[in-house]
């Protein structure tokens, strides 16, 4: 076996990197690390987490086998179903993956180790629950030396959180802008002047901002000299954070489509069960290995997918909807949904050191099985998308598409239409079906009782 591809988010890492062999993802340890990677071993840290499920599980590779350079261990972990990022997550998916960096370097302080990254971008959502997938984080704690990845923790974690609750949820985009986080100053400026109030805040961002302004490396010099950061201090800076972030809190109200399904749905009760019968029928005569759900609310027809263990990406472009799915898959304890925040209209783009370190949506796709539902009238008439355009779209996105319908009939788009000139004289059911019949084979057509919609399965056209 040998290596394939080294995986360009890896670059930065000098304690080894990630590569790609016999399609499945390895991760390299270099002699330089073995010390730490002894370690976080012998003491027993790794085990402790791992039984915890706070860590990404490994087997360790013959690196013979794998003919590396510089290979003290070669680890095969345990694959991830799909690869989320930061400005993907809803506001508590962020704290939850904050919650888990801090506890886990309180628990790494106990086995003589410290974490030396604290990046966002090393917290995944694997089976339903955040988890660690580097390995090479951990270092040697020592005695008097203060946090390494203080700073990188506030601007992963702490900043965009603060920001989220203090002043709008979206500002969580601006972790698309800044890779390496949120920078402390600039949160300090944008958070308004109450949160001086709140010790911690004041603490980790208004004056963490000054302390950075004012001294640079020169106070952190000085405080490993006097020896201030002793392991007691350490702990209480730890939980200190910890308070902090807890006490973070954003209520999904007010939001455009998080009450969509309950209060504001255009479905007689008739209708919304025959749909549910129909995506259930779709789900069951395909049997998909995964499924994408575009414009999935709070998730209803998601939780079709994911009740039959079918791992399901949960995307909706309403920071309020997808928060309220992400607490009731927690709430449920569902391992096989994941819902995350897109905009279609604007897809994740690749990001980082030559567009190359964060993959764009459609770079970790295609899907088995993308479902959108009550979707593509927003697209095309809100969003002035044409229908050959979303046709050519969706064929790149996976193999089959189960695909909505909604007339100009619908409740819904006359409404949409209400305050605008209809332009849409290709918006129609005949268009439609033309458009789409270029990409795909029409598999079924079922017309969704007590309504003008139409439901569509279609196979993808080789």
């Amino acid at each position: 076996m040998k290596s394939e591809t080294t995986h360009p988010a890896s670059f930065r890492d000098r304690s080894g990197f990630l590569f790609t062999a016999d399609g499945r993802l390895h991760r390299q340890v270099n002699t330089s690390y073995k010390q730490e990677y002894d370690l976080l071993i012998d003491s027993g840290l790794f085990q402790a987490l791992r039984e915890k499920g706070y860590i990404i599980p490994h087997e360790e590779v013959e690196t013979e086998q794998v003919g590396a350079v510089d290979a003290y261990k070669v680890l095969k972990p345990e694959p991830i179903e799909f690869i989320s990022y930061p400005y993907e997550w809803s506001f508590s998916q962020l704290k939850d993956a904050a919650l888990l960096t801090l506890e886990i370097q309180k628990i790494a302080l106990d086995y003589g180790m410290s974490l030396k990254d604290a990046s966002a971008f090393n917290i995944q959502f694997h089976r339903g629950r955040p988890i660690l997938i580097d390995t090479l984080s951990f270092e040697t704690y020592r005695q008097g030396e203060p946090w390494v990845a203080y700073r990188q923790f506030c601007q992963h974690f702490l900043a965009p959180l603060a920001l989220m609750a203090q002043v709008d949820v979206r500002l969580q985009k601006l972790l698309t802008g800044y890779i390496d986080g949120i920078p402390i100053d600039l949160a300090s400026r944008l958070l308004p002047y109450r949160t001086r109030l709140n010790f911690g805040i004041l603490t980790h961002i208004h004056l963490h901002a000054a302390s950075q302004r004012r001294f640079r490396d020169q106070e952190v010099k000085r405080s490993v000299a006097r020896g201030e950061m002793n392991l007691t201090a350490m702990r209480g800076l730890v939980d200190s954070l910890g308070r902090t972030v807890e006490a973070l809190e954003w209520k999904p109200e007010g939001t455009e489509w998080a009450d969509y399904y309950t209060a504001t749905h255009n479905y007689a009760d008739q209708s919304l069960r025959h749909k549910v019968s129909l995506v259930e029928s779709a789900l069951d005569r395909i049997q998909p290995a995964e499924v994408w759900d575009l414009g999935a609310n709070t998730g209803i027809f998601s939780r079709l997918a994911s009740d039959r263990e079918i791992p399901t990406i949960s995307f909706d472009i309403d920071p309020g909807a997808v928060e309220l799915n992400y607490r009731q898959s927690k709430e449920t304890e569902d391992e096989w949904r994941l819902p995350l925040l897109l905009d279609l209209t604007n897809p994740t783009p690749a990001i980082g050191w030559n567009n190359t370190e964060r993959d764009a949506l459609l770079q970790r796709g295609p899907a088995e099985f993308v479902m959108a539902l009550a979707l593509i009238h927003h697209l095309a008439i809100s969003n002035n998308v044409p229908m050959h355009t979303l046709a050519a779209f969706f064929q790149e996105l996976g193999k089959y598409l189960l695909i909505e319908f909604v007339p100009k009939s619908d409740p819904q788009v006359m409404r949409l239409l209400a305050f605008r000139e209809d332009i849409f004289d290709d918006y129609d059911q005949l268009t439609f079906e033309r458009e789409f019949d270029l990409y795909f084979k029409q598999l079924q057509k079922d017309s969704i009782r007590g309504s003008d919609r139409t439901i569509y399965l279609y196979e993808r056209k080789t």
